[in-house]
């Protein structure tokens, strides 16, 4: 008997926490067609939030700049911590390279205020010095998400090279292909969906970030979560639901994309007929 209940306690366990996930999600886009001003009280269904959203310019510019943010950093920390990740992985033991390691972690376990603090201090000081960055925005942002992300980048790539058969890249250099040839021939490609990965890790930390940003921020560079930050002190807006909706929805369809297009990729061809 207890062989036989074991199976629907995991089957209970499994349900209650993908109900503890996605419930509060699906709690959010069925309130988003919510008539109410109050996100918390049903009074009919309509889709009035979606258009005040839509001629919203705050939340829109907000969005659009931490997409562009997410997006620079996110490439820029996938080049840095793939290039981070190979020297150490490739490289051997070199003078420094146990100070290089720490020094990538660090951001891993650094508190976010301490990172905000020191980057704002870091910007001020290259301004007085330099005149670079002139002021904080954008630029001054996007610099402190690619910083931390960095990290996260490199432990992922790192991981995904030390699983690689040395013994291909080894056969490509003994048959007399540059060292260049093979990284971008042999290497890139294995490496490729820890890359992917990687840069999803990045692009998700910097749109999601608020604490650093909102040290290195200046007027008229807030992001999304500090726009939304700033509103919920107020009082949670509908049109947050709208445009939260928006995003599971984009982030959904990019997914089960992505998982049909591999699907079909890793799925044995028929052999041809001569």
């Amino acid at each position: 008997m207890s062989a036989r209940r074991r199976p629907w306690g995991i089957v209970t366990v499994l349900a209650f926490g993908y109900a503890f996930l996605y419930v509060p999600i699906a709690l959010l886009i069925i309130y988003s067609f919510n008539e109410s001003k109050l996100v918390t009280v049903w009074s009919g269904f309509s889709v009035k939030w979606y258009g005040e959203l839509a001629r919203n310019e705050q939340l829109l510019t907000a969005a659009w700049l931490s997409l562009r943010i997410a997006f620079a950093s996110a490439c820029g920390a996938t080049v840095l911590g793939t290039m981070a990740a190979y020297v150490l992985d490739r490289f051997g033991r070199f003078r420094g390279r146990t100070l290089m390691t720490g020094m990538i972690a660090a951001p891993l376990v650094m508190p976010e205020v301490i990172t905000g603090l020191a980057m704002l201090l870091l910007f001020v000081a290259m301004e007085q010095l330099t005149g670079w960055p002139e002021g904080r925005g954008s630029t001054t942002i996007g610099i402190a998400h690619t910083t931390f992300a960095t990290a996260y980048v490199a432990i992922v790539v790192r991981a995904r090279l030390k699983q690689i058969d040395r013994s291909l890249e080894e056969a490509a250099l003994d048959l007399g292909a540059k060292p260049w040839r093979v990284f971008f021939a042999i290497t890139l490609p294995i490496i490729g969906p820890s890359l992917a990965a990687g840069w999803l890790l990045s692009f998700t930390l910097s749109l999601d970030d608020l604490v650093i940003a909102s040290f290195v921020s200046g007027p008229g560079s807030s992001t999304l979560p500090m726009v939304i930050f700033s509103s919920v002190r107020l009082g949670v807006s509908p049109q947050i639901n709208a445009l939260a909706t928006v995003f599971v929805v984009t982030v959904a369809v990019i997914v089960f994309t992505a998982g049909r297009l591999l699907t079909r990729r890793d799925r044995p061809r028929p052999a041809s007929r001569a």
